[in-house]
């Protein structure tokens, strides 16, 4: 496991900090909660997962997951991660950006001022250009649209054991899920439909998209990853990707 450095709690005259990492395939990065500081968590490049109480937000490149003070999150990487994260005072977001976990689709703007920002390490309200900086910045944030690709966790016991089974086991089908939570696939539906709003076969599809792109970003090939996910063929698994996200995987990992 590895440890973030998180931002120094006690210039007040401080608006971002910015952490630069690039961090090795299959990292967990333990659970935690930093309180005083929104963060923007941003993938230039590889994938990784964002999990809070929520939910699980898959990141590929050129996406940020939107972390508020206070969300309790851990992070795993698949392929190698290069990260860049910006800790913002919550003043500077607040009824800007919303107070839950969110991905962002993030703009060429954006993206080269999240650089930017990364560079300058710091930004500080006594600085009148720092200040125009995260103005910008924050405004910029604002006008993202949210990516769709976040996996709610249900609460109901089967369910849960449901959601555990084909996260672990993507391409086993809806019947052998069922067996192994120990419920009828007519209950799991209702289940799931009431904690994650999502039918249980198209929170299935979502699982094994996620599923999909944690391996196409460590290096296996659209066939291979079509039939590891359940899919009968590589024509089939596009399509569903194409379905589910609105492009194909190689133009999803090249930013759309």
């Amino acid at each position: 496991m590895s440890k973030t450095r998180q931002p120094v709690r006690g210039d007040e005259h401080l608006l971002m900090r910015s952490y630069a990492v690039t961090h090795p395939r299959n990292l967990g990065i333990d659970t935690r909660c930093i309180r005083d500081w929104d963060q923007l968590a941003y993938a230039s490049h590889g994938v990784m997962t964002v999990h809070a109480s929520a939910g699980a937000w898959v990141v590929p490149p050129d996406r940020a997951v939107w972390i508020p003070a206070g969300a309790a999150h851990s992070v795993e990487t698949s392929g190698r991660v290069t990260l860049r994260t910006l800790f913002l005072r919550p003043s500077l977001s607040r009824g800007r950006l919303p107070r839950t976990c969110v991905a962002l689709s993030v703009s060429p703007l954006v993206r080269e001022l999240v650089l930017h920002a990364a560079t300058r390490n710091t930004l500080r309200r006594d600085r009148p250009v720092d200040r125009r900086l995260a103005q910008i910045i924050v405004d910029q944030l604002a006008t993202l649209p949210h990516e769709p690709l976040r996996l709610p966790t249900p609460r109901d016991p089967r369910a849960c054991a449901a959601a555990e089974h084909i996260q672990r086991r993507p391409e086993d089908g809806l019947p052998a899920v069922a067996r192994s939570a120990g419920a009828s696939l007519r209950t799991l539906e209702r289940a799931f439909l009431r904690e994650t709003g999502m039918p249980l076969g198209r929170w299935r599809r979502r699982a094994r998209m996620i599923a999909a792109l944690r391996l196409l970003a460590d290096g296996l090939d659209v066939t291979g990853v079509a039939l590891d996910v359940g899919y009968q063929a590589p024509s089939a698994f596009v399509a569903a990707f194409r379905r589910e996200m609105g492009i194909t995987p190689g133009k999803y990992f090249a930013g759309g």
